[in-house]
């Protein structure tokens, strides 16, 4: 049972690292103001744009190292890929120091690298722990990826919805963050042990994950538009972040519960061979 609910948990936790390392999907939110700061051209300001896309050409870069290095060690690089180029740019924005444009264009580049090496150990994490339904754990967990606009508007707005420069700054610190909160079930991953129970099972959690994504996306679409208010973005972002948490707790709740009606079964079984004999 511990095995089996260790692999949802890295599930998860997988789900939370694509919510939150999307970071490229909120380029527009400072965009205007890193025009202004820099004083470039639109045209120019759009190479960085894309130098954050072109970062993901580099994403082979994490597979190499992955022969190497342990999977923790590629996601906190990962992770601090983002932190050095998001900071910076962060301290640029805020006017604390002053680049050349062609730094900026790297740090761009170095961010958007970061991106695919955290889809990499996300992409692993699923192969491993779901051989059998590796199609459907990838494509769960990407799903997560495309709702982490809407999550760093609603924390934007929880602190200063008038401050666009603050993108930056929970670009550089919240991928950081759901990193060490991954890192627990990662580091105790141990080695999967599959059975016909285990795999029969899977399709029905799966489901149920499914069904809390469609939701959570659903709500941070339709009640995204309502946060320009702080008083009001805390309190869906605090109803996200509930619907992110319960994917934690609910594979638990069924191994748990199909973990104890298995139990019940063989004590009946036996007792009723004890009566019998």
């Amino acid at each position: 049972m511990a095995v089996r609910s260790r692999k949802w948990m890295i599930l998860v936790a997988t789900i939370w690292i694509q919510a939150f390392t999307g970071t490229n999907f909120d380029f527009s939110s400072y965009s205007s103001t890193l025009k202004s700061v820099l004083g470039i051209s639109q045209l120019q300001l759009n190479y960085l744009s894309v130098a954050s896309d072109m970062g993901k050409a580099f994403g082979w870069c994490s597979g190499v190292f992955l022969m190497y290095f342990p999977l923790w060690a590629v996601m906190f690089m990962a992770a601090f890929f983002g932190f050095f180029g998001y900071a910076l740019q962060w301290l640029v924005i805020k006017q604390v120091i002053s680049l050349p444009y062609f730094l900026v264009f790297l740090l761009c580049l170095i961010a958007g690298c970061s991106i695919t090496w955290f889809n990499t150990v996300c992409f692993v994490l699923c192969i491993r722990n779901f051989p059998s339904n590796r199609a459907l754990a990838l494509s769960l967990t990407v799903s997560f990826n495309g709702v982490s606009a809407a999550l760093y508007t609603l924390i934007a707005n929880a602190i200063n919805p008038k401050d666009d420069t603050l993108y930056l700054f929970l670009n550089a610190l919240v991928p950081l963050l759901a990193s060490c909160l991954a890192l627990i079930p990662i580091i105790r991953q141990r080695p999967l042990q599959l059975s016909t129970y285990t795999i029969n099972q899977d399709p029905f959690i799966f489901i149920v994950l499914n069904v809390l994504a469609v939701i959570t996306g659903l709500y941070l679409l339709l009640l995204n538009s309502l946060s320009s208010e702080a008083l009001r973005a805390r309190t869906l972002l605090l109803g996200a972040l509930i619907l992110l948490f319960l994917p934690w707790c609910l594979p638990g709740i069924v191994c748990d519960r199909n973990w104890g009606f298995r139990t019940n079964s063989s004590l009946v079984d036996l007792t009723l061979n004890f009566i019998r004999n």
